[in-house]
């Protein structure tokens, strides 16, 4: 048995429909919210490196200088 349904609303039998189908203003809630900004102070993240990474690739610099350093000097 196979029934179809459609499953948008009839707007002749819908409450809160004007003729035609358009909404009367204050029947829909607001789009978004009543505040416009956050409640706490904007916290900028910080700008540049930090010192570990910078650190961190300095020294596998330096170790990769030196692997070939020793390298080139051993063949």
């Amino acid at each position: 048995m196979n029934t179809s349904h459609n499953p948008d609303p009839e707007p002749d039998r819908t409450t809160g429909l004007e003729p035609g189908g358009s909404v009367p203003p204050g029947e829909t809630p607001p789009g978004e919210a009543s505040t416009s900004s956050g409640t706490g102070p904007r916290v900028e993240p910080p700008r540049g490196w930090a010192k570990g990474p910078l650190i961190a690739i300095g020294v596998l610099v330096v170790l990769i200088a030196a692997f070939f350093l020793v390298y080139t000097v051993l063949i």
